[in-house]
């Protein structure tokens, strides 16, 4: 499977637009790396709860082991994500490595067999921000893709409804330069667990654009082009090639992603601005025939615009139900969050007959500490 090989020739459109997936209620919650805000993310225990909260997709990033094994971490580096630091048997793995451009230092996935990183566990990654999560420190171990799929079709069964994975590749050009390709073990275990079809509950995503495109010719699975606002694509910068969110979100750059993939994910700037002006690229992709599934709805003061936050302490709850209303109300498929009870608060609300014109106070949604 020749996954990162360029190719001007691009999948049917219309294997891709438009993907519904197997369960009427829209706008679908995606829980981000799972419920990041109540549990350290990437956790066993943080998806479970994501599910039992009401999320629709539960969300890895994928990295790879040395022994080649997918597993979940927000990064390959792991010294802000488990207790490495605190294992003496493994202080010689920390090294310098350049990923993407960005020099990093510390400990990464690649270097540890998938034995090694079970022994180590997993910690909150922004403890100034999230404090009551570092009360989880060091009870759950780095969780494998595998388990996930595996926790997936458990809670599927027992909750009586789909719950859906949503796998982004992390670092794919990286991972392949090193000879640990992520992207043949994830079509191998989406095709063993049966979610290798158009209509799973499953999609693959990823911010670069050469391994969807290939993915698009070897699996049925939806595709997601991821886009951020901050950094183009590392695989288009790799090429020298100039295009950034302004040209990948444009009318010609979303009917180009609708040519490989069934849905566009901006960031949420890039749909609503600071001051609540929308942009055109809701409408523009949806006429391209792409869902829009939007990233990342978080209920901290400081990911809040400024008309929406709640006092000045820049860690405390903010008014995020009212943040996630601008975003359906506007029309968006799917929203990332780390909040998943408060997305759900969120979209039942809009569902709910005469839920217009409610104010912030009576919105307030869910709190849990």
């Amino acid at each position: 499977m020749s996954i990162h090989a360029t190719t001007s020739d691009s999948p049917p459109t219309e294997r891709r637009h438009r993907h519904r997936p197997p369960w009427p209620q829209l706008p679908l919650v995606i829980a981000h790396r799972g419920a990041s805000g109540y549990r350290p993310e990437h956790t066993l225990a943080g998806y479970e709860l994501a599910a039992r909260l009401g999320a629709d997709y539960l969300e890895p990033d994928l990295v790879s082991t040395r022994d080649g094994v997918l597993v979940a971490r927000h990064e390959p580096e792991i010294g802000g994500t488990t207790d490495v630091a605190a294992h003496p048997e493994f202080a010689d793995r920390r090294t310098t490595k350049r990923i993407d451009g960005h020099t990093m230092e510390g400990w990464f996935t690649e270097d540890f067999t998938l034995a090694e990183l079970k022994s180590l566990r997993a910690v909150e990654r922004i403890p100034a921000v999230r404090p009551r999560n570092t009360r989880f420190d060091g009870h759950f171990p780095v969780p494998t893709f595998a388990e996930i799929l595996e926790l997936t079709a458990r809670l599927a069964t027992e909750l009586g409804r789909p719950i859906g994975v949503y796998p982004e590749t992390k670092h794919p050009s990286y991972h392949a330069s090193i000879g640990l390709p992520l992207e043949p073990a994830l079509v191998g275990q989406l095709r063993a667990a049966g979610l290798d079809r158009p209509d799973a509950p499953v999609f693959v995503q990823s911010f670069e654009v050469a391994n969807l495109r290939a993915l698009a010719g070897e699996i049925a699975a939806p595709l997601v082009q991821l886009v951020g606002r901050d950094e183009p694509p590392a695989d288009l910068v790799a090429a020298g090639d100039p295009r950034d969110h302004r040209d990948l979100l444009s009318p010609a750059g979303l009917a180009e992603i609708a040519r490989y993939a069934a849905v566009v994910s901006p960031g949420k700037e890039l749909l609503i601005a600071a001051d609540g002006t929308p942009s055109p690229v809701l409408a523009d992709a949806h006429a391209a025939g792409l869902d829009v599934h939007c990233y990342t709805f978080r209920r901290e003061n400081q990911f809040l615009p400024p008309a929406l936050r709640v006092g000045t302490d820049p860690v405390a709850p903010g008014d995020a139900v009212g943040e996630l209303a601008r975003f359906l109300a506007l029309g968006v498929d799917a929203v990332f969050t780390d909040f998943t009870d408060t997305a759900v608060f969120a979209r039942a609300e809009l569902l709910s007959p005469g839920s217009a014109g409610i104010s912030p106070a009576a919105r307030s949604g869910p709190s849990r500490d």
